[in-house]
């Protein structure tokens, strides 16, 4: 006879209840308890950049919930240790692409003339490719689908052009660019 309770898994049932109410309660709250300030503040300008380029705010605000979800759900994987050696590998190497990346985009908006379009494309595409590797055997296909829709969003290389050569964008990117530089400075980033 099987003993009570054989076979159940309650960290699992307490990682997949975590994930499914989170899904379900995205929301900017719930998000700052997992996000600090100056994060916060990279997000909601980009939320500004997004939607001024995309000339309405529900497109920016779908973009910035997907962003709060991955986020989010990749924090509380990580927090519950379930990540394997191989994943803990790629985020590490994620956080130093990602550092690589804020790096460039900071050079990119405080250096005339060093914006290069395809650099930035490809390391967008690389941060891409090794969060989908680290979430693979995690997440479902809507979240890896929300990862895409991030990530593309943010290569299109109309949006680039225009966030780094367009003037109109000039006074929200210098609030990221401080905040990244704060966060890179803290250890954050």
């Amino acid at each position: 006879m099987a003993e009570p309770g054989a076979g159940f898994d309650s960290r699992g049932l307490g990682l997949r209840a975590q994930k499914k109410l989170l899904g379900k309660m995205s929301s900017k709250k719930i998000a700052m308890t997992f996000i600090d300030e100056t994060t916060g503040r990279v997000l909601d300008n980009a939320h500004k950049v997004l939607k001024q380029y995309k000339g309405h705010k529900k497109e920016a605000d779908k973009v910035l919930k997907y962003i709060i979800k991955s986020v989010v759900k990749v924090g509380i994987l990580y927090k519950n240790d379930q990540f394997n050696r191989e994943e803990l590998t790629n985020v590490e190497l994620f956080k130093q692409k990602f550092h690589s990346l804020a790096m460039t985009l900071v050079s990119f908006h405080q250096v005339d003339f060093t914006y290069d379009k395809a650099f930035l494309r490809k390391s967008l595409e690389e941060c891409k490719q090794l969060l989908q590797t680290i979430i693979a055997r995690h997440l479902t296909d809507k979240s890896k689908t929300r990862v895409d829709i991030v990530f593309n969003t943010f290569s299109e290389p109309e949006f680039l052009d225009a966030v780094f050569t367009n003037q109109s964008f000039k006074s929200i990117m210098e609030a990221i660019v401080a905040d990244l530089n704060t966060l890179m400075d803290e250890g954050n980033l």
